[in-house]
């Protein structure tokens, strides 16, 4: 029983500190819109367009990680959508996730006509960075900007996830 004990915390512990070393990349963003867009499963959805390189991105970081804690039992899922550019994923995007021990899941969207996709996302976004996009089935939210507090990502989502 000792055994089997250690086993499953070291499971465990290797989970919770896993390395990212490949993430999926979508070249076009109606590929990824079909993953993560249109989802009509009973799952609360929270995607989030970030990169690196975006200051108020990596700050507001820490909420959507949080979020994901606080209510990964209830049919939620956390979704970044990295903007990053792909020649520096390896370089960057990696190792930040796993410096910051990202455990949302993270996708790269390279889709180089923005100029189509941003209002595919919401027609009032003008593709600046950090936007979130929270649905439910037919509920959703578009929210342009950073949030300042944890609190504000959480108030947003329970007024759709409720």
């Amino acid at each position: 029983m000792k055994d089997f004990l250690l086993s499953v915390f070291l499971l465990l512990s290797l989970a919770a500190s896993a390395q990212w070393t490949k993430l999926t990349s979508y070249d076009k963003y109606d590929e990824m819109a079909q993953e993560y867009m249109d989802r009509d499963d009973g799952y609360t959805y929270v995607i989030n367009y970030w990169a690196t390189w975006c200051g108020p991105c990596v700050k507001e970081l820490p909420y959507f990680e949080q979020l994901l804690k606080d209510y990964s039992h209830d049919k939620t899922k956390v979704i970044l959508v990295s903007l990053d550019f792909p020649k520096k994923v390896d370089s960057k995007l990696l190792p930040f996730l796993n410096k910051h021990n990202i455990q949302s899941e993270v996708v790269i969207l390279d889709d180089p006509k923005s100029n189509i996709w941003i209002d595919k996302v919401d027609l009032s976004w003008e593709g600046a960075i950090p936007v979130t996009i929270i649905y439910r089935g037919e509920k959703r939210v578009f929210w342009d900007g950073e949030f300042d507090t944890y609190e504000d990502l959480d108030k947003l989502f329970l007024s759709i996830h409720n």
